[in-house]
């Protein structure tokens, strides 16, 4: 499969990024959790001052050096400057965009698919958001085991550990998205079928 333009990485890490934190906004509107990295920063601003953006980008610092060490250079500051983006993005949604009626349910599916859709673009532009879908991505390397399966065992944990601080409906809602968002990753990001090589 032909290698993606320099140009339309770009494009894509952007639109990705963008995806994604859509994604974190409609679940943290409706206080809802997610999975890895995004569902620790989300859980640590509903419990600190410090906002989603700020935690989510220096929590995954050390994963971005991971990705350096092990997909080399050009995916480790693909992924940072998704992760940056990211932050970016979530932090200043708000300024361009309210919601008058939040309906929980919604905001997960919502929630899910869209964060989903957005780190499969950035899969398939040599990029991540850092955090565990290095790990996830590594595992898949190494034992061909999809990306959504091992991103969702570990979303799950990640949530399941959130019932000390937030309401059993909170935890349905957020696996449900955790669900769906994994789906999405396990249905279109098969290691035979669409192959990305990383290189320092």
């Amino acid at each position: 499969m032909e290698k993606h333009s320099k140009k339309e990485d770009g494009i894509a890490l952007i639109v990705g990024s963008f995806m994604v934190a859509l994604g974190v906004f409609f679940l943290s509107s409706a206080q809802l959790l997610t999975g890895g990295t995004a569902g620790l920063a989300l859980l640590l601003s509903q419990l600190s001052l410090l906002s989603f953006g700020t935690l989510y980008f220096f929590i995954n610092l050390p994963f971005y050096a991971l990705a350096w060490q092990r997909f080399g250079r050009q995916f480790a500051m693909n992924s940072l400057l998704s992760g940056a983006l990211v932050s970016l993005f979530a932090d200043n949604l708000h300024y361009v965009i309210q919601f008058n009626l939040i309906n929980d349910l919604f905001c997960a599916v919502a929630g899910g698919l869209l964060i989903g859709i957005g780190m499969l673009i950035l899969f398939r532009h040599r990029s991540s958001l850092g955090g565990f879908n290095v790990m996830c991505l590594l595992i898949q390397d190494r034992t061909g085991i999809s990306v959504g399966k091992t991103q969702l065992i570990l979303d799950c944990s990640i949530v399941l550990a959130s019932l000390l601080f937030v309401s059993g409906w909170i935890i349905a809602l957020s696996i449900l998205g955790a669900i769906i968002l994994n789906i999405t990753l396990t249905m279109n990001h098969k290691p035979a079928r669409y192959t990305v090589r990383y290189q320092p």
